[in-house]
């Protein structure tokens, strides 16, 4: 036998190996279980396991050690999904996430979502192939059939800043309501009765939250809530913009606005600038969200303050905790927000520095 000859009987030999896809489909799971077989990861029945390694030696399967290495590394490599990389608040979550987990020798893989079911879904799969030790998620819908899935293989999932109601998942989250509630009680104390709101879509949990909290404060008041006061919109810039374009169009006699989200409140900040408004003196404005920009802008932005590094640390303890303990009951923290009063609002019960007294 020539040297070529034998090199090609050897490739052939080489192809006719079997892999993990052969051992998945001869054992009837996925491939994602057979790596988590192979990596002696917990969380795996013992039913699928005897399976899986019958299925090895039954196809006399040698995994390459290149491989198990890999597995191995992605064995320490926690999945993050969040919805909007550009938006300031979930920057600063990141690196909360980001620090906890290099504390305790993790990497970070990151994925954004745009506020996309399908394209979470995608990248949801993709860290379930990968077999993940655990993902953090700012799911996009409160109801996430594919966080079903990863479950079922044995990875633990965490929601951030929206609970999953189901299937049933540990959730780090910020007390929507009662911010939103603290902010419109802080107008109406101001003697403010006409509170515009620019809000997020229904689909996404905090946005409810946030409405139920500013329809709370009004009724506890005896103020009529008017729906020609609210407009709702996803939460980015644009959509921000587009809503407060609407709300001041509809309702000039507004003299407050709270908006849900850092993106919306910037977006209504541009228009009322754009139509000749003064912040506070015509307007009075409420951020959702603290940035590093509030306290920097003429005026000052009075805002609600999320604790967002505190809300990535604690999502990883939270995760590392059901890695250890997969059986554990789950958790549900849920951390207090913070008004921070600057120049943006006035008290409408009070004398204007410019000599009008106010309504």
């Amino acid at each position: 036998m020539t040297a070529s000859s034998t090199r090609t009987a050897k490739i052939r030999e080489r192809q006719k190996a079997p892999t993990n896809r052969d051992v998945a489909k001869r054992a009837g799971v996925s491939v994602a279980t057979v790596s988590r077989v192979l990596n002696g990861s917990a969380g795996v029945r013992e039913g699928v396991r005897a399976k899986v390694m019958h299925a090895i030696k039954s196809l006399d399967y040698q995994p390459s050690r290149t491989a198990q290495r890999l597995r191995a590394k992605r064995g320490y490599v926690i999945g993050l999904v969040i919805s909007d990389i550009q938006n300031p608040f979930f920057i600063a979550i990141v690196r909360g996430i980001e620090d906890a987990a290099n504390q305790k020798g993790y990497s970070l893989l990151l994925c954004n979502s745009d506020e996309d079911a399908e394209k979470e879904r995608q990248y949801l799969s993709v860290l379930r192939a990968e077999s993940a030790a655990g993902v953090i998620l700012a799911s996009t819908a409160r109801v996430n059939p594919n966080v079903g899935a990863l479950l079922a293989d044995g990875i633990p999932v965490v929601a951030i800043d929206r609970r999953i109601s189901r299937p049933a998942v540990d959730s780090v989250v910020v007390d929507n309501q009662r911010g939103a509630h603290e902010a419109v009680s802080h107008l109406i104390a101001q003697g403010h009765t006409r509170i515009g709101f620019i809000g997020i879509s229904k689909n996404i949990v905090t946005g409810q939250e946030r409405r139920a909290g500013y329809l709370a404060a009004l009724a506890e008041h005896s103020i009529e809530a008017s729906p020609h006061y609210q407009v709702i919109g996803e939460p980015t810039l644009e959509a921000g913009q587009r809503c407060a374009k609407l709300l001041f169009a509809a309702t000039p006699q507004i003299t407050a606005v709270f908006a849900v989200n850092n993106l919306m409140t910037q977006g209504a900040l541009i228009v009322g600038r754009e139509l000749g408004l003064r912040f506070p003196d015509d307007v009075s404005v409420i951020g959702f969200d603290d940035t590093p920009w509030a306290p920097l802008i003429s005026p000052p932005l009075t805002a609600v303050a999320q604790p967002t590094y505190e809300l990535g640390r604690t999502a990883v303890e939270v995760l590392l905790e059901r890695i250890a303990q997969p059986n554990k009951p789950t958790v549900h923290i849920q951390l207090a927000s913070r008004l921070i009063v600057r120049a943006s609002t006035r008290n409408l019960c009070t004398t204007h520095t410019g000599g009008d007294v106010t309504r």
